[in-house]
């Protein structure tokens, strides 16, 4: 007998807490399911560092707010959610700060600010370099409270049911026992963050691999600005973990390797060089890892077994700035890469970071697919457009997660009590069959095992769909895609068992994987321009005439299928985009 509830929510990181918390705040008669793959303080969200952006000070206004985000956005973001999200990014911090969020304090005791990326006034609330520790752990500790809500903890979610065009609910698989279970719900929130594991180097946990884009996309729902691919411009050699831009709003330097501060030579917009001494290395992070190439192509980066880096520079910061406000850069280079920022240079790179596109939602987290929400990283509203603000994100969980959950919440209730579907439940079971045929081995095995197609998809998107591109090597990475989805239907998996399997979990991962990856580069592929994260050397120039429009990308068959429609613009008219004015 399959699982009831009213809602279900798939992913345990803020945005799903936030959205669990909304639900049971709008309505505590409502059963509320949280299905996460890991525990939910294992979720990505922990380890965001730097801080989350909302108006705080008097200097500062909700409008400079919402003009810094669209700029940054080179326009592609909808205006009326910018507009919502900086009205309620500031409540939403202040709740954080009643359920007990550690912010950081001025002397006077008021909330402290630092400057952001992109920001030209100081708005970026942090808990020293482990805001999303601090965040995560609120939102966890106040979902604690409701008893109403059902944690599925260490379940991996590997279908959404569709009766008669409605989601109504989910099949997920149990990690600990390989158990399957249909569980249906009303609603399904997807909060499951973004999809960074399809590149090889990146910030993101291994967990994201971009599970619910995929779930959705399968299902029926649309994916957004899915070209829109965010490299962090300071990530450790090797392991990809990030060094937080709160190190550069703190007043630490990017040198090239003959010590010079090399961002001075790109254009930032800023107007005077003095200006640009000051707050070049707080540019877009789309710009900055730009210029890192650049500099690469000039001769001007170091070499390393890690490949190609350049310095950031927090030695004359001091001791006592860096233990107070960047305890945890410290602690990360001195575990990971065996340095002292205090004393010495920190090697980094550009990484990938985050995913501007995601599902297709509107202002409330609802899909084009009724019964299906997302909020977070995993879905695309839009605030970011073509190139997400540093500070952002995290306000962007709140706000989003809990207007869809309070969204998923009315769905639930008008739906009333038909929380059972026939339909649903045999789509279960067929699903359940085709997982039992994966535990036991697959008849026809070919050469290929999962790791391996890993490996070479994500080389794979880093040539063809990395920070420049153009239509030759998205072709080839198009052509390769194809190939590596035709070998993964044969490949090995050869642990059978149910406990803890890995190797199925991360054969399916694959699976979702390859979906993304496909729509990233089939969206970047019809683009014809160049816009924020979206670099085509081949088309240099941004093209508000054509291109000022999201790409919608569906299943078409087996193929991806890009439509667009228009920008959502209220106020602030396309317009060049500059930094410091």
């Amino acid at each position: 007998m399959a699982a009831v509830h009213d809602v279900i929510i798939v992913g345990g990181g803020g945005a799903g807490l936030r959205a669990a918390i909304a639900i049971a705040e709008a309505d505590p008669s409502l059963n509320i399911a949280v299905v996460s793959k890991v525990y939910p303080m294992r979720s990505h969200t922990v380890s965001a560092e730097g801080g989350a952006a909302a108006v705080a000070g008097d200097d500062d206004s909700f409008d400079e707010h919402a003009y810094d985000t669209v700029s940054g956005s080179d326009w592609l973001c909808d205006q009326d959610a910018v507009e919502a999200f900086v009205l309620e990014a500031r409540r939403e911090m202040l709740q954080l700060e009643h359920w007990g969020c550690p912010w950081s304090r001025r002397p006077d005791g008021r909330i402290a600010v630092r400057a952001f990326g992109g920001m030209k006034k100081k708005r970026t609330w942090f808990a020293a370099d482990k805001t999303g520790f601090h965040l995560l752990h609120t939102l966890f500790q106040t979902a604690l409270s409701y008893s109403e809500l059902v944690r599925y903890d260490e379940w991996f979610v590997t279908k959404l049911l569709v009766d008669d065009g409605c989601v109504r609910g989910v099949v997920a698989i149990e990690l600990a026992t390989g158990r399957i279970e249909t569980l249906l719900a009303n609603s399904v929130i997807i909060c499951t963050g973004g999809c960074g594991r399809v590149f090889p180097f990146t910030t993101n946990a291994s967990i994201k691999t971009g599970d619910g884009m995929a779930l959705a996309y399968r299902a029926g729902a649309a994916l957004k600005d899915m070209e829109f691919v965010q490299y962090h411009p300071t990530g450790l050699p090797f392991t990809g973990i990030l060094i937080t831009e709160a190190t550069r709003a703190e007043g630490g330097w990017l040198l090239n390797k003959d010590g010079y501060r090399y961002l001075q030579d790109y254009d930032l917009g800023t107007p005077t060089p003095e200006p640009v001494l000051r707050s070049m290395e707080l540019g877009p992070r789309d710009r900055l890892s730009q210029a890192f190439v650049h500099e690469l192509d000039k001769g001007r980066t170091i070499d390393t077994p890690a490949g190609p880096i350049v310095h950031l520079d927090l030695r004359h910061l001091g001791a006592d700035v860096i233990n107070t406000k960047l305890p945890f850069v410290r602690e990360l280079c001195t575990n990971y890469q065996n340095i002292d920022p205090v004393h010495e240079l920190i090697p980094v790179r550009p990484v990938v970071h985050y995913m501007m596109g995601g599902v297709h939602t509107d202002i409330n987290g609802a899909t084009g697919l009724p019964g299906l929400f997302a909020a977070g990283e995993a879905a695309c509203v839009s605030i970011n457009g073509a190139n997400r603000l540093g500070s952002n994100s995290l306000p962007e969980l709140l706000v989003f997660g809990a207007r869809a959950g309070a969204a998923a919440a009315e769905f639930a209730r008008s739906a009333g009590s038909s929380r059972r579907s026939s339909a649903a439940e045999a789509q279960g079971r067929d699903e359940q069959r085709r997982l039992e045929r994966e535990l036991a081995g697959r008849q026809e095995r070919g050469p290929d095992r999962v790791a391996d197609i890993r490996v070479e998809m994500q080389e794979t998107m880093e040539a063809g769909a990395g920070i420049y591109r153009d239509a030759q090597s998205m072709q080839t990475a198009a052509s390769k895609l194809a190939e590596l989805r035709e070998r993964f239907s044969c490949a090995v998996i050869d642990d059978h068992s149910r406990t803890f399997n890995t190797d199925l979990t991360t054969s399916l991962e694959l699976a979702g994987m390859l979906d993304v990856a496909e729509c990233i580069v089939a969206s970047a592929l019809r683009r014809e321009e160049s816009r924020g994260a979206h670099q085509r050397t081949d088309f240099p120039k941004r093209d508000d005439a054509l291109y000022l429009a999201h790409s919608v990308v569906h299943l078409d068959g087996d193929v991806p299928r890009v439509t667009y429609q228009p920008v959502t613009i209220t106020r602030w008219p396309p317009a060049e985009r500059v930094y410091g004015r």
